[in-house]
């Protein structure tokens, strides 16, 4: 079976082959996946002969993830956490330096596929949208608590949504609100009638969902960690799935790159091609950029990261 390749909730991991290029992953390697998922980028880099340190902040995916990569014994190293922590969590590890480090940013199939965990307006399911089941806030505290200026400030600011002023007002008045349908009708109402490429109810989920687990003021905190934790010669490799995502990336790296502490090896984003698109629909909206410190001379300190096992 191909790298990514499994079945069930097991996805086809975006931008695979362009993530391999620049990673480019190989015995003696440390990479990092921050957002390990269910494991379909970390199991192409360990099949290279990497060694990789993959963090999720949620269980289910995480312990998914570890017995997909079981065959490659210790060279997989899975850790629970918010990337957000990421100079923490290495820091533990007692690793000071890696040689690469992979944010793939968008939902897994896992979240997408389990009506329970409230992501999809698809499936009938509660307004939960939490990827740490132990985050104390979940979708029905905003939905059925937030005044409704903070309601539209979050639809219009995570989710650009350009009815949200509308959608906040009939949400306040149609409260409580307890499952991802009833939510989802409710905002297609808010809309003109028409036919709508995309649900109606695809911005005010995202908006909600950025809310919940706070995303973008993690990867603001993230980013720069990365970029402090990369040995000389390391690559960042970040896959975005909105605007949102993709501009603080951006912003970020051309920063650095202005600084002098890395080399632009992506000066426009790096779309999916008509092929993978049509092979997996998934990878339609992503954005990769990556990034390089510069390769000097002076010894990046010892990695304790060792593993012998797996192929």
């Amino acid at each position: 079976m191909l790298p990514g390749r499994g079945v069930g909730v097991f996805h086809e991991p975006v931008l695979l082959q362009e993530v391999l290029g620049f990673l480019d992953p190989r015995p003696g390697k440390v990479l990092v996946d921050a957002t390990v998922g269910t494991g379909g980028h970390a199991e192409a880099l360990l099949a290279r002969g990497a060694r990789v340190i993959g963090i999720d902040q949620d269980p289910q995916s995480l312990a998914l993830a570890h017995a997909r990569l079981h065959p490659f014994g210790e060279r997989f190293l899975p850790v629970r956490g918010n990337f957000r922590r990421l100079r923490e969590i290495l820091g533990g590890l007692g690793i000071a330096r890696v040689d690469g480090i992979l944010f793939d940013l968008g939902l897994s199939s896992l979240h997408l596929s389990q009506a329970e965990r409230g992501f999809s307006f698809q499936h009938e399911g509660p307004l939960d949208m939490r990827l740490d089941p132990d985050n104390p806030v979940c979708a029905a505290d905003l939905v059925n608590g937030l005044p409704e200026g903070e309601l539209a400030r979050i639809l219009r600011e995570y989710g650009e949504e350009r009815y949200a002023e509308r959608i906040a007002r009939e949400i306040v008045r149609s409260r409580p609100l307890r499952t991802t349908t009833e939510l989802a009708r409710l905002v297609a109402r808010c809309y003109p009638p028409g036919d709508y490429r995309v649900h109606p109810a695809t911005r005010t989920f995202q908006a909600l969902r950025i809310a919940v687990n706070d995303e973008l003021s993690a990867l603001r905190e993230a980013l720069p960690q990365a970029l402090e934790l990369l040995a000389p010669g390391g690559v960042l490799c970040a896959i975005a799935f909105h605007s949102l995502e993709d501009r603080i990336v951006k912003r970020v790296l051309r920063e650095a790159a202005r600084a002098g502490r890395v080399r632009l090896l992506t000066k426009k984003p790096v779309r999916p091609s008509r092929e993978e698109v049509a092979r997996n629909p998934r990878a339609r909206s992503a954005r990769l950029r990556a990034a390089q410190v510069p390769d000097v001379p002076s010894p990046s300190p010892a990695c304790p990261f060792q593993g012998g096992g797996g192929p």
